[in-house]
């Protein structure tokens, strides 16, 4: 009974739900990477590299062997470090396309946190904290000049 009970604390304070949106976003977001490395910026590094195809580089441990009418009787032994290269290019790209993203993003928080910019909205939460850094800030000024 503790183990549904704990459970069903869990999914009422909302962590499930917020787990489940972080998740679907996320996904949404691995969409728009992928879409964004393949198509924007693996073009123009194919067209730097002459048409080389990664994933077609490898070294061959052992050829393949073949009887008279074709048929494959040991298969070739091939070391893909194509490939490799090729998700270490996707990896470099996708980590740099993040980081200029969240970069994006939180200059835009970072804009609409900062109560005196008035071309974005700053949350309730923001404006509320720095009316009391204002109200704290007047009485210490007030409580310096009683003191002299």
């Amino acid at each position: 009974m503790k183990l549904i009970q704990e459970f069903k604390e869990f999914a009422v304070k909302g962590n499930m739900i917020d787990m489940a949106v972080g998740i679907i976003i996320g996904a949404s977001f691995n969409k728009v990477i992928d879409v964004m490395v393949k198509q924007v910026f693996m073009p123009p590094l194919s067209l730097l590299s002459e048409g080389i195809h990664f994933q077609d580089k490898v070294w061959i441990l052992r050829e393949a062997v073949n009887d008279a009418s074709g048929t494959v009787l040991q298969p070739q032994i091939a070391v893909g470090y194509g490939a490799l290269i090729e998700a270490l290019l996707d990896f470099i790209i996708i980590g740099f396309t993040v980081f200029l993203v969240v970069k994006f993003m939180n200059r835009l928080r970072n804009r609409s946190q900062d109560p005196k910019d008035k071309t974005v909205v700053t949350p309730k939460d923001i404006q509320l904290l720095s009316g009391i850094t204002n109200l704290l800030e007047e009485q210490n000024a007030l409580l310096k000049t009683k003191a002299k």
